[in-house]
């Protein structure tokens, strides 16, 4: 019996999966400036490395895309640890 198999009862379960494109560090004044429609620069783009949590562990990479209107998240490896 192959893992996956040992583990389909559990596929409904679901997961919370995080991907973090960037972090910004703002001071406390130019939070409070921020209005609805306020747009934050960030320093990543389409193409670069990104790393995939469950749960706060780190289970594989991917890169950011660009489809249509909206941003997602191909993923590229899974972490084998």
């Amino acid at each position: 019996m192959t893992s996956h198999q040992e583990i389909a009862h559990y596929s409904d379960v679901p997961v919370d999966i995080e991907v973090e494109l960037d972090r910004k560090i703002m001071s406390i004044g130019a939070i409070l400036d921020l209005k609805v429609g306020s747009v934050l620069k960030m320093t990543r783009s389409a193409g670069e490395n990104i790393d995939i949590l469950i749960g706060g562990t780190l289970v594989g990479f991917g890169e950011i895309v660009i489809i249509e209107e909206s941003m997602g998240v191909r993923i590229t490896d899974f972490n084998e640890e």
